[in-house]
């Protein structure tokens, strides 16, 4: 299994980026897939997951309103597009994948995960 996640980089605050995450080797609509995030220093924390059929979606409190997490299963991949983004999101962020059927916010609850991709946000 294999996901690789892409389309991070500098941005200053108040732009937008959208992530993707490729993924292979997992029959991916049976996956809920989910976006987390780690800085420097702090624990990985949940952003935002969605679940195998796209319908169910669930956000981290920090991103709700900013963020979006979207999937397209004909091609494996899953998006966070990310708006109005602040200095603190700035964090390597991580796509994962979990075969549990509801979402779980948990890290320790996903199967597999992406190399990371770094986000820097600019004041």
């Amino acid at each position: 299994v294999q996901l690789q996640a892409s389309g991070g980089g500098l941005v200053q605050a108040g732009g937008s980026l959208r992530l993707s995450c490729a993924s292979s080797g997992l029959t991916f609509s049976s996956y809920v897939m989910g976006w987390f995030r780690q800085a420097p220093g702090k624990e990985r924390e949940f952003v935002a997951a969605i679940r195998g059929s796209g319908v169910g979606l669930y956000y981290g409190d920090s991103v709700k309103g900013r963020f979006a997490i979207s999937r397209d299963n004909a091609k494996n991949t899953v998006y966070l597009q990310m708006n109005s983004l602040k200095p603190e999101d700035t964090a390597v962020y991580y796509c994962a994948a979990d075969i549990s059927r509801n979402i779980i916010i948990t890290p320790s609850s996903y199967d597999y995960w992406g190399q990371g991709t770094q986000v820097t946000v600019s004041s």
